[in-house]
């Protein structure tokens, strides 16, 4: 089956264009789970533990490791994914089976408001684990520890920005797909009418038809 419009793409097989891919609004919002995915975990991984004098590392979130585990875990796993789904958008377009972009559609729905929760869990459990934590010596990674918790925070409403933009490609579905072409008539189909002086009355004979048979009775022929 054609998937030509179908769940909000353009006709499969028409030419890429760069400047209309990157000004989609989905393609935007992925880049911006991108970055945001790059700023969660890298600050975590960089300065998110301290090693204390015997060598051992302790987490800044309250010397809680899973915390910061959390955190780089579901920063490195939305960076993967975003990736994924901006390969996704950009085959979107080619997809000619109206099955794989509903499948797409679906796993896009499904992931992004699933990850929008986690990163709402993670915003969440590291808040609270830097509130009971003491002050770092010398402020040690301060700063990587807060962005972390704000980007966190950021990527909950950039998550569900893209379950929102999924969600209303599913409800638009097939129809920009087998839309018709034409525009139905406003006066309404009101069927062939008839020129305006006709009539249904039965075939009438010829007014001049009974005048000329009655002409044609008096003539007689000429005597030679």
């Amino acid at each position: 089956m054609d998937g030509g419009g179908a769940y909000g793409g353009g006709k499969a097989g028409a030419p890429f264009d760069p400047i209309a891919f990157v000004q989609r609004p989905q393609v935007i919002l992925r880049a911006v789970c991108l970055l945001f995915a790059i700023i969660v975990f890298g600050c975590i991984s960089s300065k998110g533990y301290y090693t204390d004098e015997k060598g051992k590392e302790f987490c800044l979130y309250n010397n809680d490791n899973n915390a910061c585990n959390y955190g780089v875990g579901i920063g490195v796993l939305a960076f993967l994914a975003s990736i994924a789904f901006l390969a996704g958008e950009y085959l979107f377009e080619q997809m000619s089976s109206v099955k794989t972009r509903k499948h797409f559609v679906l796993i896009d729905l499904g992931f992004s408001g699933f990850w929008a929760f986690l990163y709402f869990v993670g915003f969440c459990y590291l808040t609270n684990a830097w509130n009971k934590s003491e002050p770092p010596k010398e402020n040690y990674g301060v700063n990587n520890v807060q962005t972390a918790i704000a980007f966190s925070f950021f990527s909950i409403f950039s998550w569900a920005g893209c379950a929102w933009f999924a969600f209303q490609r599913f409800k638009q579905g097939t129809d920009a797909a087998f839309a018709p072409s034409y525009e139905a008539d406003p006066v309404g189909g009101t069927g062939y009418t008839s020129y305006p002086d006709a009539t249904d009355a039965a075939y009438q004979e010829p007014p001049f038809g009974q005048q000329q048979q009655r002409n044609m009775g008096d003539f007689q022929a000429p005597a030679y």
